[in-house]
This record gives C-alpha cells, structure tokens and sequence, in this order.
C-alpha cells in the first residue's frame, strides 16, 4: 500500500494505492490519526487506486470517522470501485461514510 497526502481548499486528500488489510491497516490508521492530530480534520480519501479492503481496513476507516469526527471534521471516501464498495456495503460501512463519486465532488462537499 502506497499513501500519498496533498491539500486543497482547506481539505486534506489521502491518495491511497494497493490493498488495505491485516498488513497494511496499521500504517493506514497511523498516517491517518497524525493528519488528524495535527489539525487536519477534513479528509478525503481517494480510493480509485484501492482493489482490496479486509475487515482491518474498515476498522482503520471507523478509527479515522470516529476520531475526525470527534474532532470536528470527517473524512469521505471517493472514487470507490465496485469490489470495495461490496465490501462497504455489505458491512454497513457504506451507511457510515460518505461516499462520493470523485474527489472534486468529496471536497465540494465541505463547503455544503
């Protein structure tokens, strides 16, 4: 798994890339809670290049909604393809996340 982090418009993007699961949740979870920690509460996760998330990888998500949250931000999921979004929705993840079709449209959306 590769994280790649960028700003726009006051909102922080995560550029995730490869499989999120038992060996790689980890160090998702912790770049995560760092942006967070330091003042980056609005996420965006880009998760076109993503092909695979284990049950690891919704507990990273769940770490990160609850903790942006808690903080005042969340974090969004864009461009999920089918595979993960089957994943989401079976697990009822794709009720507590908010997904979007793109990132332009997960930025947008805070400023709704």
């Amino acid at each position: 798994m590769e994280i790649e982090v960028r700003s726009e418009n006051e909102v922080t993007v995560v550029v995730i890339r490869g499989s999120v699961d038992g060996l790689t949740a980890e160090d998702l979870t912790s770049s995560l809670s760092s942006l967070i920690q330091a003042g980056q509460e609005k996420l965006v996760a880009d998760f076109a290049d993503v092909d695979y998330t284990s049950s690891a990888g919704l507990r990273a998500l769940l770490a990160t909604v609850k903790e942006s949250r808690q903080r005042g931000g969340d974090i969004r999921l864009s461009a999920v393809r089918p595979e993960v979004m089957r994943v989401l929705q079976l697990s009822g993840f794709s009720n507590i996340l908010k997904l979007y079709g793109d990132v332009r449209a997960a930025i947008a959306s805070y400023a709704a």
